[in-house]
């Protein structure tokens, strides 16, 4: 089997046992996801915080949000650009949204779009992750074309790439894509995975 065909299995298993949790474990999951997030200084500290609108069973943000903004920090959710890349826009919990291509809400109308590297913090969804960073999308490679600069970069930097995951998405390894972009940290509702210990020991 060639590696395409390997990837497009392993991200249909993980997509149903995703699928399958209960509200009650999305729930116990979106509060462990907070308390690893606080590991991280820059969750309390950077200006603006890109994330996702939970779809298909991803792991949900719902505990994550609201903090940013007593802190007066900014929240953004990606909205799809030309090329297939990202952009993103500001968004409050209760700002009217409208699905994008794929069904996903995006914000309607914002007044502004910003450009990757404009952000600080980026949590990234996923489907699969290994402990060296390397992430196993949904195949769209939005995100890897829209932070493609980052791998010219010294890592870590700005903007921080968080992959967001439940723990049983983990994967002994994560083959890697020469167009692949790795991650910085993951935070699953157990952890926070420091995927460079070698650069900031």
């Amino acid at each position: 089997m060639d590696v395409n065909a390997q990837r497009r299995d392993l991200r249909q298993q993980l997509a149903e046992r995703r699928r399958a949790l209960a509200p009650a474990e999305r729930i116990a999951a979106a509060q462990g996801l907070r308390r690893s997030l606080e590991q991280l200084p820059e969750y309390f500290t950077d200006a603006r915080v890109a994330g996702y609108w939970a779809s298909h069973g991803e792991l949900p943000l719902n505990m994550v949000i609201p903090p940013l903004a007593t802190r007066g920090q900014q929240f953004l959710l990606p909205v799809i650009g030309t090329g297939k890349t990202l952009r993103f826009a500001a968004w409050n919990v209760g700002d009217a949204v409208q699905p994008n291509r794929y069904g996903i809400p995006e914000p309607a109308n914002p007044a502004e779009l910003l450009e990757p590297c404009q952000v600080d913090l980026v949590l990234v969804p996923l489907l699969g992750f290994d402990r060296r960073g390397n992430r196993l999308g949904h195949g769209g490679g939005y995100y890897d074309r829209s932070f493609a600069f980052l791998n010219e970069q010294v890592r870590p930097t700005e903007p921080l790439l968080v992959g967001i995951a439940y723990a049983f998405q983990e994967l002994p390894e994560v083959e890697e894509q020469d167009w692949d972009v790795p991650l910085d940290f993951i935070a699953t509702e157990r952890e926070l995975i420091d995927c460079h210990p070698e650069a900031t020991a």
